[in-house]
């Protein structure tokens, strides 16, 4: 079944870093840290896979305020969301201004001008590639003492009492089979966003490379 608690987060970024490696190498996240006034969030941004053989996928662009609903304008804390269009949910595949309609997928950065004439068509391609390309994407947009929004769900009954934010990437599409397949669902997609001095929204989404493009009112892989 979907999250019980899907919403946003809205706060002032304190600080970001990544994990430290594990016994291979790899680190899986970037942790950023997000100050409400209940206290400081520890949200983790999924940037690799703990199975090596799924990669992750990601995109990043600008929003203007407008495309986001009413969340721009809520106060700042956590904030639970129905999963539905018009409630601020997010929805890679459904949400008119996340969707890609180029069917490009990235293997590498492209040039900044390509970038530029996709932007102004409203592509949004995925691209792919390493953790640390992945994170390379993140990190220009988490400028301490910047607004920032996290999309995700929330840490329920952390046996510390912390705060914070996970199941920050894509919520739906995992196929049969997989321990996520009852947590797929629709409106209920993660997102990291950073308010820009111009207004706008830098918007970073990622998913992982086994979850599907197309799925069905469930959340759940299609052909």
């Amino acid at each position: 079944m979907p999250f019980d608690r899907y919403g946003v987060l809205s706060g002032t970024l304190y600080r970001h870093y990544r994990d430290k490696p594990d016994s291979q190498g790899r680190w899986f996240h970037v942790n950023v840290e997000v100050d409400a006034p209940d206290g400081r969030y520890h949200c983790a941004v999924d940037v690799d896979s703990h199975k090596s053989n799924v990669g992750v996928q990601w995109k990043s662009f600008t929003l203007d305020t407008g495309a986001l609903g009413p969340v721009p304008a809520l106060a700042q804390g956590y904030h639970d969301l129905a999963s539905t269009p018009d409630s601020g949910a997010l929805d890679y595949l459904r949400h008119p201004a996340l969707v890609d309609r180029s069917g490009v997928l990235f293997q590498r950065r492209p040039p900044s001008w390509l970038l530029d004439l996709l932007d102004l068509f409203g592509s949004r391609p995925w691209h792919a590639g390493s953790n640390i390309d992945a994170a390379a994407a993140l990190e220009p947009i988490l400028v301490t003492g910047r607004r920032i929004l996290v999309f995700g769900e929330p840490f329920d009954n952390d046996p510390e009492g912390d705060l914070g934010m996970h199941n920050i990437h894509q919520n739906q599409g995992d196929p049969t089979g997989s321990q996520w397949w009852a947590e797929n669902g629709i409106w209920q997609d993660g997102a990291t966003l950073a308010l820009r001095p111009d207004g706008r929204y830098d918007v970073f989404l990622n998913k992982f490379s086994s979850q599907a493009s197309h799925t069905d009112s469930a959340g759940h892989p299609v052909a």
